[in-house]
C-alpha cells in the first residue's frame, strides 16, 4: 500500500509558508506549534513538522532521525511551557480516514489545562 501524495496546498503548508497567520506557541528549525482556531480544551496546541509529511505513517518511514528527535523533545518543552506538564496532557494525532485525520499534513495536538475525558469515545454510525 502506497502513502497518499502530499498536497502542498494543505492548510498546514500555508501556515508554514506564512499564507496564514498563526498564534505561534514554539518553533525551532524542524518544528511548528500554534494555538488551535477551535481549542477543544483550556489548552489545545498544534504540532507540526516542517517537512511534508502527511501522516505519522510517513513522518516514522521518511523523516530523519534528527526531524524525529526534534518534534518529540518539542511536545515535551511546549507542554511544560505551558504549564500543563505537572498535572497531565493528552496528545493525539489522527493518522488516515479511519483515524478522522482531516488535513493531510502530519499534526499532534497537544490538550490540557482540565481534567480530560475518555480516551477514545464511541465511534460515529456509518452514513
Amino acid at each position: 500500500m502506497s502513502m497518499p501524495e502530499y498536497d502542498p496546498n494543505n492548510v498546514f503548508a500555508k501556515i508554514l509558508r506564512g499564507e496564514i497567520p498563526c498564534k505561534k506557541v514554539y518553533e525551532n528549525d524542524h518544528v511548528l506549534a500554534f494555538d488551535d482556531i477551535n481549542p477543544q480544551t483550556p489548552v489545545h496546541v498544534l504540532v507540526i513538522p516542517k517537512g511534508a509529511y502527511v501522516s505519522m505513517d510517513d513522518f516514522s518511514a521518511r523523516a530523519s532521525e534528527v526531524e524525529i528527535a526534534a518534534l518529540i523533545r518539542a511536545i515535551g518543552e511546549i507542554a511544560r511551557q505551558l504549564g500543563i506538564a505537572a498535572d497531565g496532557y493528552r496528545t493525539l494525532s489522527n493518522c488516515g480516514t479511519h483515524g478522522r485525520q482531516e488535513v493531510g499534513h502530519l499534526h499532534f495536538h497537544i490538550f490540557g489545562g482540565r481534567q480530560l475525558g475518555r480516551m477514545i469515545g464511541p465511534a460515529p454510525d456509518p452514513a
